[in-house]
């Protein structure tokens, strides 16, 4: 099990790397929710998402053999890039799978990074072909969250927002597969023991609402959502137990409110995040959770957003 001690351990680790990122605020979004809110800029972290945290640690901890072999992830695409860039900068191989419908954005990055790609149709299961891969080329699989050392590398974001805002009463962050979601719950939670922690994702792929009501690990079909970082079928084997003890619940939120909140966001506080990022914003800016008068934390987990997706979404919007 993952503890606050691995998370400070991390955060030493990728210290040198990884960016401490802004804990930004805006009169406009206090005003709005009649709450004191701090937001935790991951976007503007290397490679534009907390992934690289996770990455860097997972892949610093590697034995120097397997280190020489190299490492293999599949990712729709900011583990992919967190991966990539982690590799490079320890030296070592990369090897991405990533679907073919990823946005390009992602999958350019990907490759920028020095890292080779390969890319799997929908009726294939990413695991299946990275497995394979692995096999054949000895290669070390880093998954994108059901791993100790990814989970207290995602964590240290947590701790970052905790020490940087002060007391929180409410701390809202994404989920996707859970990584970020049990580091920063664990951190918080030893941090601040009243803190309650909500996770939030989308309404369309809700395995982990539906995990944590039914207290059974629920799978679902791939969900079709704009929160391409959450397009996980369920939690993870490491991530699911861990939310159960540490998170107060789970949020949902449908897509137009997602893209409402993400646009709110560019266009009043001028940062970019990308849909997933915004997951956790989402659920103050609908009202679905109430903090009147409260200090909320909330994780802003990504901006690696494809700009002429995000034009055509704004044009829409204005229709």
């Amino acid at each position: 099990m993952v503890s606050f001690d691995d998370i400070a351990k991390a955060h030493e680790r990728i210290k040198a790397h990884a960016k401490r990122t802004p804990v930004l605020t805006s009169a406009t979004v206090d005003a709005l929710t009649g709450a004191s809110v701090f937001f935790k800029c991951e976007n503007f972290q290397r490679m534009g998402a907390f992934k690289f945290r996770g990455a860097f640690n997972a892949l610093a901890q590697l034995p120097e053999d397997r280190k020489q072999n190299g490492v293999i992830a599949f990712s729709s695409g900011n583990h992919a890039q967190a991966v990539a860039l982690a590799g490079k900068i320890l030296g070592i191989k990369a090897l991405i799978v990533m679907p073919q419908d990823a946005p390009k954005v992602k999958l350019d990055a990907t490759r920028g990074y020095g890292a080779e790609v390969v890319q799997y149709a929908k009726n294939q299961a990413r695991e299946e072909v990275a497995g394979k891969l692995a096999s054949e080329r000895g290669l070390t699989l880093i998954p994108p969250f059901d791993h100790e050392h990814v989970i207290a590398g995602q964590g240290t974001a947590g701790k970052e927002l905790v020490e940087d805002a002060g007391p929180l009463d409410v701390l809202l962050v994404p989920c996707g597969g859970g990584g970020l979601l049990s580091g920063c719950a664990i951190a918080a939670k030893h941090l601040l023991p009243r803190v309650k922690v909500y996770g939030v994702e989308p309404a369309a792929g809700d395995d982990a609402t539906q995990s944590f009501v039914k207290k059974r690990l629920v799978t679902i079909a791939i969900p079709d959502t704009i929160a391409d970082g959450a397009r996980t079928p369920s939690l993870g084997k490491l991530t699911f137990p861990i939310i159960l003890r540490t998170v107060d619940d789970m949020i949902t939120v449908t897509d137009d409110e997602l893209a409402r909140a993400m646009f709110f966001l560019w266009e009043r506080m001028k940062i970019v995040v990308e849909p997933t990022g915004a997951l956790a914003f989402t659920a103050l800016f609908t009202e679905k959770l109430k903090a009147k008068g409260k200090r909320v934390g909330v994780v802003l987990s990504g901006g690696n957003v494809d700009l002429r997706w995000a034009a055509a979404q704004m044009n829409k919007r204005q229709d």
